[in-house]
């Protein structure tokens, strides 16, 4: 049985769910309480996660469902469907990630921007789109972005990466700042709903351990604290996190 959690009844939608953050969050999500729907463009990496976060939280409804995000309507059906099966959507947590890189900077290859400018931009752009809406009709509802610490201090051999990372951290102000408005124009004296961008330099999951055990992963982020974080911006007021940066690791 289900009992009372942090999120005991929150819809929250979880975007690029198949990954080491992704099943990490559905699972500190379900545990939370909240009613949990995945999704991710490998139907099987979504499965495991899906059913590993039923596992743990015995009564937890977990969904998932192959979603195309770098189709904007494919991306608005999706929030739309959630609404209509469960009343409400209380957050999105965006976890869609990539990364390409080069040794040098005279070495970076244009198509891995062309690669990240998909994965890192547009897939934000269309979910913060298809969930702002939405978003708004909930008492608490949140878009929460998982960032990298290089799109406030690029490096050489990331400059297609932090570029793509800033531009997506843009995006998600540019929303807060949506958010800010319309409060304002509701009579509120802040914001309803959120947007927040959570901060990490790198993450860590226990099978990256297990194959470089040597590794020290300094300042690197354990997809499970991760998760932790995320499950906190529902903690906080609307006014607290919204157009903020929440630092994980140490700022640049």
């Amino acid at each position: 049985m289900v009992g009372n959690g942090s999120l005991s009844g929150a819809v929250i939608a979880v975007a690029g769910a198949g990954g080491p953050a992704g099943h990490a969050t559905l699972v500190r999500l379900a545990e939370a309480g909240a009613v949990v729907v995945g999704a991710d463009n490998n139907p099987e990496r979504l499965a495991e996660a899906v059913d590993a976060a039923r596992y743990a939280r015995g009564g937890a409804t977990v969904t998932g469902e192959t979603v195309d995000l770098l189709d904007l309507q494919s991306t608005r059906d999706w929030a739309a469907r959630i609404e209509k099966d469960h009343g409400r959507v209380d957050g999105l947590v965006h976890l869609v990630g990539g990364w390409r890189g080069s040794a040098t900077f005279a070495e970076t290859d244009l198509a891995d921007w062309e690669l990240l400018e998909k994965l890192l931009v547009r897939t934000v752009q269309h979910t913060s789109l298809a969930f702002f809406d939405v978003l708004q009709r909930s008492d608490r509802g949140r878009y929460v972005l998982t960032s990298a610490a290089g799109a406030s201090k690029p490096t050489a051999g990331n400059a297609a990466y932090s570029a793509a990372k800033a531009a997506a951290e843009a995006w998600t102000l540019a929303m807060a700042d949506g958010f800010r408005k319309a409060g304002i124009a509701e009579g509120a004296e802040g914001p309803r709903s959120a947007a927040a961008i959570l901060v990490v330099k790198a993450l860590v999951h226990d099978a990256m351990r297990a194959e470089r055990p040597n590794a020290k992963f300094a300042g690197f982020t354990d997809v499970k604290d991760l998760a932790e974080a995320i499950e906190g911006v529902w903690s906080k007021t609307a006014a607290e996190v919204n157009g903020n940066r929440l630092w994980l690791t140490e700022k640049p």
